[in-house]
């Protein structure tokens, strides 16, 4: 693999479509291996814009808009960070010679509730909950009374717990209708209604894979809020049994999706009984705690990935990660931090949104301990320091 130097007519180019945190951190580890990164997405100084070389202000579902950036920077990679995002240009894209990451078919899949679960259950045998797809109200209230309640609803098209509801009793069905029409990122026209598995916890097991080898990190556990990641902890305990069988799905969700990069394959896990929840082929939220837990983080993974380089890596600590979310708006974001957030074995990352809104995720807390609980605890009770002013 040839490394070059940003900015020279040798670059090795990577575009990011979508430029969060998430994005941010992968942008920081491409700089750092001479990697040239142009940073595209709706709104001006997202995060990883403000470490890029380049930055690109676009309408995100536009086909022409997209193409007309890739088609200007020629990127050696286009790495979808993001699933708003005109699937038909990365398509066409990938005609043009252009590598997207890890394919655009897998990004298609992924970025549609309905492709992903047809592939995962219907086509590799994956087990998952029940499911139905509908698309009225009338077939809503039919599909919850079959799969009996509790029931989780979502739009086909969203991310981040946007839409999504658990439905307890019919009487609900209408909020839960109502809720994912208005609250869905992407479209609504289809929602898809889940059994409600009764796990006993939930995990993220992140598994890389290049031309060459695929390694899994250690399970990370994590609690959501409205479907929306707020702590997460790594190594999250199980079974060796339970572990063995995570890994033989993720392994074949990701080598059936095919390509490049690192997957945040979300696994339902009861006893020893593993189910298939969804993937998201980039780095995924919850992974913001392998900063601190590991020699390569799931970002510098996902890099060594795409440009095919060696996957090795020391799980180095057990650890634990709050999200931080604001409670307020905020036109000129600043934070109030209590010192004792700033420990040796704890750290506070600010993201650099330019904006602050209820509920948008603006930070987020790093603790390491001899123990991933003991972490957490610590997490729970330092990430209560932090405040937007």
């Amino acid at each position: 693999m040839r490394l070059s130097t940003p900015l020279k007519s040798n670059s090795v180019k990577i575009m990011l479509l979508g430029s969060g945190e998430l994005g941010k951190e992968v942008a920081i580890e491409a700089n750092r291996l001479g990697c040239e990164v142009i940073a595209v997405d709706r709104y001006p100084n997202a995060p990883a814009m403000l470490v890029a070389q380049k930055s690109y202000v676009i309408d995100m579902k536009n086909k022409e808009q997209v193409l007309d950036v890739i088609r200007r920077e020629k990127p050696d990679y286009v790495l979808p960070e993001i699933e708003a995002i005109n699937i038909d240009a990365l398509f066409t894209a990938e005609k043009e010679g252009i590598h997207v990451i890890p394919n655009a078919e897998a990004v298609n899949k992924t970025m549609n509730r309905k492709n992903i679960r047809v592939f995962a259950a219907e086509e590799l045998g994956l087990k998952t909950s029940k499911y139905e797809f509908v698309s009225t109200y009338e077939d809503l209230k039919e599909a919850c009374d079959r799969l009996g309640y509790p029931v989780v609803v979502k739009p086909i098209m969203s991310s981040s717990g946007h839409g999504q509801s658990i439905v307890k009793s019919p009487e609900e069905v209408i909020t839960a209708w109502e809720f994912a029409k208005e609250d869905a990122r992407g479209s609504a026209d289809e929602l898809i209604v889940e059994e409600f598995i009764h796990f006993d916890y939930e995990i993220t097991l992140l598994t890389a894979k290049n031309d060459n080898e695929i390694v899994f990190c250690p399970p990370i556990g994590h609690i959501q809020s409205g479907g929306d990641y707020i702590f997460s902890w790594q190594e999250m305990e199980m079974s060796e049994t339970a572990l063995n069988k995570a890994k033989e799905i993720a392994r074949k969700i990701v080598e059936g999706l095919g390509g490049r990069g690192i997957f945040g394959v979300e696994l339902f896990v009861k006893g020893d009984e593993v189910y298939f929840s969804e993937v998201s082929p980039r780095p995924h939220d919850t992974g913001l705690v392998t900063l601190i837990t590991q020699s390569q983080s799931e970002f510098a993974l996902h890099i060594r990935a795409v440009l095919n380089l060696p996957l090795g890596f020391e799980f180095l600590t057990p650890g634990a990660s709050a999200a931080f979310k604001a409670d307020k708006d905020s036109y000129t974001p600043e934070f109030e931090i209590d010192p004792a957030v700033f420990r040796v074995n704890s750290r506070f990352i600010v993201f650099g949104k330019p904006e602050a809104h209820p509920g948008r995720r603006m930070g987020v807390l790093l603790v390491s301990d001899k123990e991933a609980k003991e972490a957490l605890k610590q997490a729970e009770l330092l990430i209560q320091k932090v405040k937007i002013l």
